[in-house]
């Protein structure tokens, strides 16, 4: 079953579908939907367990597939173009594959449509070791965390998913804050995320792969696959870039984008 997800729309023209990755949330593709406004209207999501969108059970990619489908039938939207980085990625092709009269375009950031071995392991483990109580910053909760996730930018990131719980909320004096996305059930359900979308394919309408040069996502390895299921599918290579290509080069990550869209 659909849930109803949280979402904010900006600017005019045809629809552009922004999908964020794993851990992540509508405002990660901020700065491309500040890029691409003028020329489309942007509707960021927040996928479901993550953000400010329902928590649920059930986590695959068909569903969260469908969750996207069901946002476009709330907002009237026939057709759209879908851009994804990462298990975003992975969501906007499981929509072309799943429902390919609904989707205009898809772009694919830095993920294949492929299986991937376990990558996130140690930081689950360290977001379920996080002892919350008496935290009372994001500052304590990053010194926490910092026993389990060595890379600052990677904590900084994770943090963002902690929010302060409401004084009203509250059930014990020393915890006043708790993760926002499900990590239960995000944890529960890590091998559904790493697998590869599901359908035979192919979408026969246009796709644009961007890699990370840095990043080992997206390997020669795994042409054949993006070809069998994705005919007319390009690749560009951004220089200088790993995983976050979109925030670590959003110019010329939006420039792509722009040029693929309007043609």
């Amino acid at each position: 079953m659909s849930v109803e997800l949280n979402h904010r729309i900006s600017g005019q023209g045809e629809p552009l579908i922004l999908l964020h990755g794993l851990f992540g949330s509508l405002e990660n593709l901020g700065g491309i939907a500040r890029r691409l406004e003028d020329s489309w209207q942007i509707h960021a999501l927040d996928q479901r367990n993550h953000g400010s969108s329902p928590h649920t059970s059930e986590m695959n990619y068909p569903a969260m597939a469908a969750d996207v489908v069901a946002y476009m039938d709330s907002k009237g939207i026939d057709k759209a173009s879908v851009l994804g980085h990462s298990m975003g990625g992975k969501v906007a092709m499981q929509v072309a594959l799943s429902y390919p009269e609904r989707v205009q375009s898809i772009i694919v950031a830095d993920i294949a449509p492929v299986t991937y071995p376990p990558r996130h392991d140690a930081i689950l483990e360290g977001m379920k070791k996080l002892d919350l109580h008496g935290v009372a910053s994001r500052n304590a909760a990053d010194a926490r965390l910092a026993e389990y996730v060595e890379i600052v930018g990677v904590r900084q990131f994770l943090l963002k998913n902690l929010e302060r719980i409401p004084e009203g909320e509250r059930t014990q004096d020393d915890l006043m804050f708790r993760w926002r996305l499900n990590l239960p059930v995000i944890d529960a359900a890590y091998r559904n995320l790493a697998a590869a979308p599901e359908g035979s394919g192919p979408y026969e309408g246009k796709v644009l792969f961007i890699k990370g040069a840095d990043s080992a996502y997206i390997q020669d390895k795994h042409q054949n696959t993006i070809r069998t299921l994705f005919p007319g599918a390009e690749l560009k290579v951004i220089e200088g870039t790993g995983h976050w290509l979109h925030a670590e080069k959003a110019d010329t990550f939006a420039a792509l984008c722009r040029r693929f869209l309007e043609r």
